[in-house]
């Protein structure tokens, strides 16, 4: 919980989108989500997302950190940690600065990775002497 500071404090509210519910369109928010549904759209948010087993997003994500264990297709841009559990399903683009894959889980995907996909700070960069 150390370079997380806002997200640690606004993702203690969670959105759920249930079993069965499909929206279509862009959803923007401050929250976490939780997603067992399906979202057809762009999702974007400063907090952690979660799809379930069950979850499916055809479409764009940008997150803090997300864990799939259902199937993503599309654009998916997350600031920190993406974990792939034995069950996700993912295909599209992929940039991430840290990647968790668990045996079994489909990832066909082109991924790039690297310590600033969020330009948080424009004028702070990492090139010490």
């Amino acid at each position: 919980m150390k370079s997380n500071k806002n997200t640690e404090v606004i993702g203690n509210s969670q959105n759920r989108i249930a079993q069965g519910t499909i929206i279509t369109g862009d959803i923007e928010s401050e929250a976490g989500f939780r997603i067992d549904g399906e979202i057809k759209g762009t999702l974007k948010t400063k907090a952690k997302v979660v799809i379930g087993k069950d979850g499916k997003i055809d479409g764009t994500l940008e997150c803090s950190n997300a864990d799939i264990e259902g199937s993503f297709s599309g654009t998916l841009k997350v600031d920190g940690l993406l974990s792939l559990k034995s069950t996700a399903i993912i295909e599209g683009e992929v940039s991430t600065h840290k990647l968790s894959v668990e045996p079994g889980a489909t990832f066909n995907a082109s991924c790039n990775m690297s310590s600033n996909v969020k330009s948080m700070n424009s004028g702070s960069k990492e090139q010490s002497a």
